[in-house]
């Protein structure tokens, strides 16, 4: 066969070749698309029943307000946006103010050390008698400093000699990593600040007396808009460490004798109130390796019951935790039954309802198994309706969304 007799050979076996190529690709594409169209995923709770936002702000002359805490890697003001705007879409908040207010935290001891920024954004129902602030922490800027060891590592003179992938994997690695390593140094207590910091804010007053673009410390001694108002955190993976270190701190200093008036009244409060936490991408349990116990553990019964020998010296009513955990997010936990009363202070009377829900999409890997995108499974929880609305209007109440309804299933636990 000569040259002249192969060339149309050739062509063919091009054709067939680039033929089963596309073949294979409309294919997969097929399969995948109807993996997306059927959205399988689970959503199992466990534990109790919880409300959400929804109730508390229905009561008359009550104003909600939810304090955001991110987890690890550089964050900046405005962060929450998205994860903000579908909550209040959820919660038919249809009137906001115009305008946006930053206060920059500052410490109560070294007031012109930074400790990162507090943004609150108002929003109201149609007829303005529903109010939410919502407060989002940002206090990344006090670890920046310390990741600048590893910066050298992100430049050019080390990140050419890695394959695309890989380069973009260390530079996520350089920026996430090292914040938890951090938060176990001498920069713990700033971030721990800058929580007490938001808090002080939070409890302090109405959007009217918030100051805006202004570095202040608070210290407010007004406790009655704290009576008053309803209370809740958000946090994702660090930031739920921060957020029970923040509160455990809280409970140590009001249970070592303070006896200011303030101090008084503000005990007295949140021995009466129910505060959720609702954390995603969990990370309790990984983040108490190594660490001391709690000053107070193992005496939830003493505490927390009304007949209780200590109930007296509770510090809140409750502490209800809602556990939002990717089973495919690698950096995620449940909290295990007997976790809160070992670590976490037993006068915060916590109770634990743990939420096993796929935020990534599983797919099935053409026999080799399934698989789901473990970066989608660590980061796609504020913006999942499931999760929005868990947050927004809990779980086996008048107000419970439909979504939850039709695709979670609750499991009651008991005593």
């Amino acid at each position: 066969m000569n040259r002249l007799d192969c060339i149309p050979l050739l062509l063919t076996m091009a054709l067939v070749t680039t033929g089963c190529s596309s073949i294979g690709k409309g294919i997969t594409e097929a399969i995948l698309e109807k993996q997306d169209q059927e959205d399988t995923r689970v959503c199992e709770i466990k534990g109790d029943k919880f409300n959400g936002i929804k109730p508390q702000l229905e009561v008359p002359k009550r104003t909600m307000k939810v304090l955001m805490v991110h987890g690890v890697g550089n964050h900046l003001p405005g962060y929450s946006t998205q994860f903000m705007e579908k909550l209040t879409k959820e919660l038919d908040l249809t009137v906001t103010s115009k305008n946006v207010k930053n206060i920059q935290l500052a410490d109560t001891a070294v007031p012109e050390k930074p400790l990162g920024n507090l943004r609150i954004n108002r929003y109201l129902d149609a007829s303005q008698t529903q109010e939410l602030l919502f407060y989002e922490l940002t206090w990344s800027e006090i670890t920046a400093k310390e990741k600048e060891v590893l910066s050298y590592d992100n430049s050019g003179e080390q990140s050419f000699r890695r394959a695309e992938v890989n380069d973009l994997l260390k530079k996520f690695s350089n920026d996430t990593g090292p914040d938890p390593i951090i938060y176990l140094g001498e920069k713990r207590e700033d971030i721990l600040s800058a929580f007490a910091q938001s808090f002080c804010w939070m409890i302090q007053g109405d959007w009217n007396s918030l100051p805006d673009e202004v570095r202040q410390v608070c210290t407010t001694k007004n406790v009655t808009p704290f009576y008053n108002d309803s209370y809740a955190f958000v946090s994702h993976s660090l930031g739920s460490r921060i957020t029970i270190d923040g509160l455990q701190k809280i409970a140590a200093k009001l249970g070592n004798g303070e006896t200011a008036s303030y101090y008084t009244a503000l005990t007295n409060i949140l021995k009466n109130k129910e505060i959720p936490i609702y954390m995603m991408s969990n990370q309790l349990p990984m983040l108490q390796l190594g660490r001391s116990l709690p000053e107070v553990a193992n005496q939830s019964a003493a505490y927390c019951r009304a007949d209780g020998a200590k109930y007296a010296e509770r510090i809140m009513a409750k502490t209800s935790i809602i556990a939002f955990s990717d089973p495919n997010d690698l950096l995620s936990y449940a909290i295990p039954h007997d976790f809160a009363n070992k670590y976490l202070d037993s006068r915060l009377c916590v109770n634990v309802t743990n939420i096993n829900i796929n935020v990534a999409r599983v797919y099935d890997a053409f026999g080799l198994g399934k698989l789901a995108n473990p970066m989608d499974a660590h980061v796609g929880y504020d913006t999942d309706d499931r999760v929005i609305a868990l947050i927004a209007k809990g779980i086996d109440n008048p107000h419970t969304a439909e979504t939850v309804k039709q695709r979670c299933r609750w499991t009651q636990t008991i005593d």
